[in-house]
């Protein structure tokens, strides 16, 4: 099944072709669905393709413009009759029909609209699946007449799916073309103008440098959240290792863009379907943003403000990133595209901001009260990420494990006391804090106090499962001491068969907290007593 990029679903076909007669108009409807080609009708798709384009470069009707550039929007759809669309001839004419040129004239005449979103259709299915198209687009300067069409759309009306168009195609060329990413970020200002195409299409209003209006009544159009989510998807594409900010300017613009991501998220589109596409693609923008540049998702909270408030700071859009997180991890599936992108952002502001990482904590991991059942069992925050520790996926576990560690402070003995040490085992293992200790980051040295109800429970928890046990009755206590000492060389000779079957191997943590094989570590502890006694 091929991909359509100009905004259409999938489909399938059965039957025939249309010819592009006085009907056509009415064929193209009926054909809008068809996504499967007919092998044996190629030749004839090929020709039908030439003959468009050879109308095209004429000056037609309006109305013959737009019948030609629909039938060929769905002709691209097929890879194999590409050939002779992807010239630099054809190409021209399209862009020319989709108002691409290095003119100044602004979008005046709205009749050419309609013509203009088809070229552009056209243009994105024929980029999407051509490689040649994606090679003529360098050399035709394609993104810098697309920034060019973006900025007369500016102030303008009626524009909006011209608007989305665009962005989709820069969307796709920086997403295809490594050349024309880094085009679009050095030589054309990328950066700034995908931003103010971001801005608009949220209708930004700024109260102070890095603070917008928040407006929870007035959600999005369809259009306008259309628009925001290709904008956001090319600024993905444009600001890909952008972690290093050298220079006050980039500072300033990416605080900027963190500050309209930040209404982004406190804004809603107009399904919960496009509001969560909308804070999907938001998020995943803001792990490219250097988590220096973060501190803008909080602000200073007024009297007036009814949001969320924590410590004298608005953490509206912390509390969307968490809610967002709670949901992906509800959904059940999908965890590597869908949540590892919030939990890692959320680690690194965490990481860096403290104000951030009190609140939180103060949401994920409250103060311990009932320590009754096991940390994975339940249906709080804390009890999903803790399943998520020893989940078969590796990426899933470890990036849940560490945002856990982390607003622990980086500390073992706190992160056990709300996972248990089972589940902690594998990040403890790969960190080399088997032995306990803390992480190398370093945090503020305010303390964690635990409840009297914690205090009182702690002596009868289980290590290792982290939660209450009662007191079990020992079953040596019955036994002689010939008996235990036969127990005890039954244990030790099943171990050894295992052993030397090599179905397990005996390990042990070395002095620095890393596993090693038992004989080593043992080694290896013997090596520094000696050196600890010579030097005494």
């Amino acid at each position: 099944m091929e991909k359509d990029m100009s905004g259409h679903g999938y489909g399938l076909v059965s039957g025939g072709w249309f010819e592009p007669d006085s009907s056509s108009s009415i064929t193209v409807f009926q054909n809008q669905a068809i996504f499967r080609f007919d092998p044996a009708d190629e030749d004839k798709r090929k020709k039908l393709c030439e003959g468009i384009l050879n109308i095209l470069e004429k000056d037609a009707e309006t109305s013959c413009q737009v019948a030609c550039l629909e039938a060929l929007r769905i002709l691209s759809r097929d890879k194999k009759v590409l050939v002779p669309v992807t010239t630099k001839r054809n190409m021209r004419i399209l862009m020319r029909l989709a108002k691409l040129d290095a003119t100044e004239d602004p979008l005046e005449r709205v009749s050419e609209f309609p013509v203009i979103v088809e070229a552009l259709k056209c243009l994105c299915n024929i980029i999407f699946n051509s490689a040649v198209a994606q090679k003529l687009s360098l050399e035709l300067n394609l993104a810098a007449m697309l920034c060019n069409l973006l900025e007369k759309c500016k102030d303008q009306e009626f524009v909006d799916d011209i608007k989305c168009f665009v962005l989709r195609l820069l969307f796709l060329l920086s997403l295809l073309h490594t050349d024309i990413r880094s085009q679009l970020r050095q030589e054309l200002q990328g950066v700034q103008v995908l931003t103010q195409a971001l801005e608009r299409s949220l209708n930004v209003r700024w109260t102070e440098e890095y603070k917008a209006a928040e407006d929870h009544d007035r959600p999005l159009s369809l259009q306008e959240t259309d628009c925001a989510i290709e904008a956001l998807k090319a600024l993905f594409n444009v600001t890909l290792d952008s972690w290093n900010v050298h220079s006050e300017k980039e500072s300033h613009q990416f605080r900027y863009m963190a500050a309209i991501l930040r209404h982004c998220l406190l804004t809603t589109g107009p399904t919960e379907d496009k509001t969560e596409e909308l804070h999907s693609n938001a998020i995943n923008l803001l792990s490219n943003v250097p988590v220096s540049c973060l501190d803008v998702l909080i602000s200073p909270s007024s009297q007036e403000e009814t949001d969320i408030k924590y410590n004298g700071m608005n953490m509206g859009a912390i509390q969307i990133l968490l809610d967002f997180m709670e949901k992906r991890i509800d959904k059940g599936s999908s965890y590597r595209e869908g949540l590892t992108p919030v939990l890692s952002l959320l680690t690194e502001c965490c990481r860096t901001h403290r104000n951030i990482r009190k609140f939180i904590k103060a949401q994920v991991l409250p103060p311990l009260r009932d320590v009754s059942n096991r940390p994975e069992v339940g249906t709080t925050v804390r009890n999903k990420l803790v399943r998520l520790m020893t989940h078969v996926d590796l990426g899933v576990k470890q990036i849940a494990a560490e945002f856990l560690f982390v607003l622990c402070k980086e500390r073992v003995d706190s992160l056990l006391k709300y996972t248990g040490y089972g589940n902690a085992a594998g990040l403890l293992a790969a960190r080399g804090l088997l032995a306990g200790g803390r992480g190398d980051h370093w945090y503020s040295d305010d303390e964690d106090t635990d409840t009297e109800e914690y205090k009182s429970a702690k002596p009868n928890i289980n290590l290792i499962t982290g939660h209450l046990e009662e007191p079990m009755p020992n079953p040596m206590d019955e036994m002689t001491e010939e008996q235990k000492e036969y127990e005890a060389m039954k244990l030790v000779n099943m171990f050894d068969k295992l052993s030397r079957d090599e179905l397990i191997k005996p390990m042990g943590v070395r002095p620095d907290g890393t596993m090693a094989p038992l004989e080593e570590a043992v080694s290896q502890y013997q090596t520094n007593k000696q050196e600890s006694s010579d030097s005494d």
